[in-house]
């Protein structure tokens, strides 16, 4: 099984940018399917972005769709999450998903990385 550790979260002002990473350990990255989620303070964890085993597909969630971007890097078992231009709203704290068939929920996550976004 894979184990997940994010890291490049932090405190932005509105309008800036962080890069999110996701280093996978334990197994071959490329077999899962990865995806992002985040739970803003009181609220329920939500659907940020995925990506296929290969890169070639993703997908995001309206909120952030135009704004983060969700790629991979096989050959180092580790995945990003470039967040631009944050709002306040997407203040969360941000966990990465593995899986191997990419079917919710999924099997495999990190601990998560707490991004605050200053207005």
């Amino acid at each position: 099984q894979v184990q997940l550790l994010e890291s490049g979260g932090g405190l932005v002002q509105t309008g800036g940018s962080l890069r999110l990473s996701c280093r996978a350990s334990g197994d071959t990255f490329s077999r899962y399917v990865m995806a992002w989620f985040r739970q803003p303070p009181g609220e329920e964890r939500e659907f940020v972005a995925s990506i296929n085993r290969d890169g070639s597909n993703t997908f995001y969630a309206d909120s952030v769709k135009g704004r983060f971007t969700i790629s991979r890097d096989n050959t180092k078992n580790t995945g990003f999450l470039q967040m631009n231009n944050l709002k306040p709203q997407d203040t969360a704290n941000y966990s990465c998903a593995a899986d191997l068939h990419g079917r919710h929920p999924f099997d495999y996550w990190g601990q998560g990385t707490q991004v605050t976004v200053s207005s």
